[in-house]
C-alpha cells in the first residue's frame, strides 16, 4: 500500500532523565530556546512512560500543552525594540507562546488517515489538566464511521518537561502499525521511537529505541528496499540535518548528514526543514542560520531523492553531494539574505506532477510586533523551468503557522491570517484561501474561526486526509497561561469540530462549534 503517495494531493518513555546543560557560546544560543521546567510541572507525580499492552494510560479528555519561550520584547522610545527580557514585556510580547499541541512546523507528519479502518490517527502534545505545564506525548484517532474519539493514550511521559519541542510525529506502515517518534531537544534530552503492538490500534506500544533526534520527520515510502525514511535534526553545530533509513523500523543505517552550511569563518551553522513524499520521491526544503544564529534564519534550499535518500539531486535532477556545505549552492532556491529577510518554513507539498512547493513567511527580523512588518505569507513553487514566488497575504506574527494543501483542482491554504483576540502574537483567526491557477493568484474564501477567546495556531493537514478531519490545530492565549483546546475542520473550512476536553466514557462524539456563540452547538453526525 502506498501510504504516503497522496500526501499533498488532498483529501482522499523511557525512565526520567536528568537534563544536562551545555557550556560555552553555543550553549547560550541553544539554552535561550530551552526554558527552565516550571514549578507546576515538578509537582506532578511520576508516571509510567512506556505504554504496554497490559498498562495503557489514558487521559479523560483532549487538552493541549501551553508554552512560553520566555523571550519578551517591548517598544523602545524610538518605536523599535527594547532588549529581550525574561519577564513578561509588552506591547510586543513573546517571540512565541500559546497553545502548541500541534507544534512545531518541523514535526512532520502529525496525522494519517487510514481508509482500511476509516480512522484518522493523530499525535499531539497534551497536558494532564488545564493550565498544567507538563508535557504528555499523546496519540488518538477520529473514527469517521461513528463520529467519535476514544480517550487519548499517553505514549510517552516526558517526566517534567513542559516544552512542546519534544512533541511526537507519526508514521503508519503498510501493515497498519503506528510508529511514533518522540522528539528530543538538542543534546540535552533524547528522542524515542515507539511501535504499536497491533495494527491500527492505540491500545499498547513498545519502545524500540532511544537516540539523539530533534524535529522528527518519519516517512514510509512504498516500493523501496528500505521503506522507512527518517529526516531529523542533530545539534552538531548548531542544528544540522540528517537522514537514516530502515528495512523494518528497528534496525537503522548510520546517520547521514544532509546539510551543514557555513560561511567561511563561521564556527557554527544550522537549518530548519520541512519535507513531503510523492510516489517514491522525498523532498525537503530548508533554510539557513548564519553563524548558527536561529534568529537570523534566511535563504531557501531544496533537495530531493528518488531512492529513499541514498542519493540526492536538486530540483532539475542534477546530482548533489551531501552534506551541502556551501551557501551559494545549486540547490538554493532563493537568496533572501541579500534582501534582509528572515524565512520561516510552514509546510511543503508536491503537485500531481511531482513538482515541489513550499509555504513560507518572510519578515524583517525575529522580534514580534509591527517594527518587523510586513510579514508576508508566500508560496514558492517549481514550474518545470523556474522557481516562482507568489504572495498569498500578510500575517502579524512570524509563527503564524498554516498548511498548504492541494485538493482536487484547488490549492488551499488554511492559516491564522486574521488578527485574533491576542493580536500581534502567535496565531489568530484561521482563514481559508484558495487558488485555481496552481498558486499564481489567491482569493480569500471564508473564515474558519471567528469571535474566538484564544488565538488558534499550527494548522496541520493529515496524510491522505478525509473529511471531516481535513486539518487540525489547537488554541491558546499567547499572553498568559490558559487552557488549550484541539479542533479539526473539513475541507470547506465551514464545519469546525472541537475535541472533548472532558470525557466520562471511553468514547465520545466530537462537537460542532458555533464561533458566533463561542460554544459547542450539537454533536457531529456520524
Amino acid at each position: 500500500m502506498a501510504r504516503y503517495q497522496a500526501l499533498t494531493t488532498g483529501i482522499g518513555i523511557g525512565p526520567p532523565r536528568r537534563h544536562l546543560l551545555w557550556c560555552g557560546p553555543v550553549a547560550l544560543l541553544v539554552g535561550l530556546a530551552i526554558p527552565a521546567i516550571s514549578t507546576v510541572a515538578q509537582e506532578v507525580g511520576p508516571n509510567p512512560s512506556t505504554v504496554s499492552g497490559e498498562s495503557v494510560r489514558r487521559i479523560n479528555g483532549y487538552r493541549g500543552i501551553w508554552f512560553t519561550l520566555g523571550q519578551f520584547y517591548g517598544q523602545g522610545e524610538d518605536g523599535g525594540y527594547i532588549p529581550m527580557r525574561r519577564q513578561p514585556t509588552f506591547p510586543y510580547g513573546d517571540k512565541y507562546s500559546g497553545g502548541l499541541a500541534t507544534y512545531t512546523a518541523k514535526h512532520v507528519p502529525l496525522a494519517v488517515h487510514c481508509p482500511e479502518v476509516d480512522k484518522t490517527f493523530f499525535v499531539y502534545g497534551g497536558a494532564p489538566e488545564d493550565e498544567q505545564r507538563y508535557l504528555l506525548c499523546m496519540v488518538s484517532y477520529f473514527d469517521h464511521r461513528t463520529g467519535q474519539v476514544p480517550r487519548p493514550v499517553v505514549v510517552h511521559d516526558k517526566g517534567g518537561v513542559d516544552d512542546p519541542h519534544d512533541n511526537p510525529s507519526l508514521l503508519i506502515d503498510d501493515q497498519g502499525y503506528l510508529w511514533i517518534f518522540v522528539s528530543g531537544r538538542g543534546r540535552t534530552r533524547p528522542g524515542y521511537e515507539y511501535r504499536s503492538r497491533s495494527p491500527y490500534s492505540i491500545d499498547g506500544f513498545e519502545q524500540i529505541r532511544e537516540e539523539e533526534l530533534t524535529y522528527p520527520q518519519p516517512w514510509w515510502i512504498d516500493g523501496l528496499e528500505t521503506p522507512f525514511v527518517h529526516l531529523f535534526t542533530k545539534y552538531t553545530g548548531v542544528r544540522e540535518l540528517y537522514i537514516e533509513r530502515s528495512i523494518d523500523g528497528r534496525n537503522w543505517t548510520e546517520d547521514q548528514k544532509l546539510a551543514g552550511i557555513r560561511r567561511d569563518g563561521d564556527r557554527a551553522g544550522g537549518h530548519y526543514q520541512t519535507s513531503a513524499v510523492w510516489r517514491q520521491r522525498i523532498g525537503t526544503f530548508f533554510n539557513r542560520h548564519p553563524g548558527g544564529n536561529v534568529d537570523k534564519r534566511t535563504d531557501l534550499y531544496y533537495l530531493q531523492s528518488d531512492d529513499g535518500g541514498v542519493t540526492w539531486t536538486d530540483v532539475e535532477g542534477n546530482p548533489v553531494e551531501t552534506p551541502v556545505v556551501d551557501v551559494d549552492h545549486s540547490c538554493r532556491v532563493r537568496d533572501y539574505e541579500s534582501d534582509g529577510r528572515n524565512v520561516y518554513l510552514k509546510n511543503m507539498v508536491f503537485d500531481d506532477q511531482g513538482r515541489p512547493a513550499c509555504l513560507i513567511v518572510t519578515s524583517g527580523g525575529h522580534e514580534p510586533g509591527p517594527p518587523n512588518a510586513p510579514r508576508r505569507l508566500k508560496l514558492v513553487r517549481w514550474t518545470d523551468t523556474a522557481w516562482v514566488e507568489n504572495q498569498i497575504t500578510q500575517v502579524d506574527h512570524n509563527y503564524d503557522m498554516g498548511s498548504l494543501i492541494i485538493h482536487d483542482d484547488q490549492w488551499i491554504v488554511m492559516v491564522p491570517s486574521d488578527a485574533g483576540p491576542q493580536a500581534n502574537h502567535g496565531g489568530g483567526e484561521i482563514v481559508r484561501w484558495t487558488s485555481r491557477d496552481a498558486g499564481a493568484t489567491w482569493q480569500r474564501q471564508n473564515a474558519v474561526t471567528e469571535n474566538s477567546i484564544r488565538n488558534h495556531n499550527y494548522v496541520r493537514h493529515p496524510v491522505d486526509a478525509a473529511d471531516p478531519f481535513f486539518v487540525f490545530w489547537a488554541d491558546g492565549n499567547p499572553t498568559e497561561l490558559s487552557p488549550s483546546r484541539l479542533y479539526f475542520a473539513d475541507s470547506t473550512g465551514r464545519r469546525v469540530h472541537m475535541l472533548p476536553d472532558q470525557m466520562d466514557a471511553d468514547k465520545a462524539p466530537v462537537q460542532v462549534i458555533d464561533f458566533d456563540a463561542s460554544v459547542p452547538t450539537k454533536n457531529a453526525a456520524p
